[in-house]
């Protein structure tokens, strides 16, 4: 039986420190690098690099291959791809995917927001307004180009598309939303469609990135819809489960964390987290809930699953529970963040822009330093934060907030 460190679900071809796409090699928010920093000294880990050209944007970067991948738009009129190269930030290349979506969108954000996703040389990248590419790695060759609106009728929730496509074996999956392809599977090579899944009440898309989910002896993809998580049949697209208590906030952003038969999903700060259990039944699958808790970590910034403790920051701050149980070990008044996991400890990009180091304990909160990115850009848009999540790569600890992009040093010399 494995043990209860996070789902192992599938990973790309990629170096085993890179971060190839929206969270980290397995989509877990889990790094497998080691020898980092135990601790930072005051002010924060020694600054590599900085560059201020990667437009603006809340998505994650992508790091393969000695280039750092981000997607970043200016005004609504361009939203482009930048490719950097990790040793030194000087832009190595550039592509134009094309406009903002839903640029009259309100509450306004009209920015780019996913993250692309490299395997194999081949990178794939979806923009706010559905226009998904396959692009050369290297130097932005474009191998194919689809538009989720166009070709697939596809319904964007109203802050437009931010799911960042999945690569599974040969296949590559997206949501475009509505009636008639909630989720859409294509050969990745060609970008032919290999299954067309119309998910029971035409759910718009969401903001939240499928994951593969092996469960109740089904292979299935696993997505955050608008109303609600739902997993379908990986061969075919056939609709199998859904879970709506989770989608009652004003936007379902974080990727369901899964183990085993078991999965969690959350939606924002003020409702909560629930477990389902899949179980198999007479023609489908079954979602069945665990439990629902307020307290468990909830906010778009994800959680990460460690020895059968979930981390990840509630309204209050840094926050850990039992997976399994819902029951709270500890919780913080730190504030809402992003958080990743790596060499034993926790990396978080709080929403007011401080970065800290925490141990991965289920004892309690230990923090091994913190810092605030110097000459951090201005959020001018009501309640905007600092939404992008942190990247480590490579020994190098990559901050994102709007159009700067911070790279630290956080080896252990």
């Amino acid at each position: 039986m494995k043990t209860l460190c996070g789902w192992l679900g599938l990973t790309l071809v990629a170096m085993a420190a890179d971060w190839p796409q929206w969270r980290g090699p397995e989509r877990t928010g889990i790094s497998q690098e080691r020898n980092l920093l135990a601790e930072w000294p005051a002010g924060g880990p020694p600054l590599r690099w900085r560059v201020d050209s990667a437009g603006d944007g809340y998505g994650t970067p992508a790091v393969a291959g000695g280039l750092l991948y981000v997607i970043g738009n200016k005004g609504v009129e361009e939203e482009f791809l930048n490719a950097y190269a990790t040793a030194d930030g000087k832009l190595v290349w550039t592509y134009k995917l094309g406009k903002v979506g839903n640029p009259d969108q309100q509450p306004p954000y009209p920015s780019s927001r996913s993250t692309p996703t490299v395997d194999k040389g081949t990178l794939y990248a979806l923009s706010s307004d559905g226009d998904l590419v396959s692009l050369r790695a290297s130097d932005g060759k474009l191998h194919w180009k689809k538009s989720l609106r166009a070709d697939f009728g596809g319904e964007p929730g109203k802050w437009a598309y931010a799911e960042s496509p999945l690569v599974d074996g040969e296949v590559l999956v997206v949501t475009p939303g509505g009636k008639s392809a909630t989720m859409v599977a294509l050969q990745k090579k060609t970008g032919a469609v290999i299954w067309k899944s119309a998910v029971p009440g035409g759910d718009v898309a969401a903001y939240s990135s499928a994951i593969r989910v092996n469960a109740a002896g089904r292979g299935q993809y696993v997505q955050f819809l608008d109303k609600g998580v739902v997993g379908v049949d990986a061969k075919t697209g056939e609709f199998l489960w859904r879970y709506e208590k989770t989608s009652t906030g004003p936007a379902n952003i974080p990727t369901p964390v899964a183990f085993e038969n078991y999965v969690y999903s959350s939606n924002s700060r003020r409702f909560g987290g629930g477990l389902v259990q899949l179980n198999a039944k007479p023609g489908g699958v079954a979602a069945e809930e665990v439990y629902f808790e307020r307290d468990m970590p909830n906010t778009l910034g994800g959680q990460v699953l460690l020895g059968g403790i979930l981390y990840g920051t509630n309204s209050q701050g840094l926050a850990a529970g039992e997976f399994l149980t819902g029951k709270m070990k500890w919780k913080t008044e730190t504030g809402p963040g992003s958080v990743l996991f790596a060499d034993g400890r926790l990396y978080v990009h709080g929403e007011d822009g401080e970065v800290r180091l925490v141990e991965a304990n289920p004892e309690g909160y230990r923090e091994k330093g913190r810092f605030t990115p110097p000459n951090r850009p201005q959020h001018t848009r009501s309640r905007e934060a600092s939404w992008a999540y942190p990247v480590v790569a490579n020994g190098t600890l990559y901050i994102r907030d709007l159009q700067t992009i911070w790279a630290y040093d956080v080896r252990a010399k």
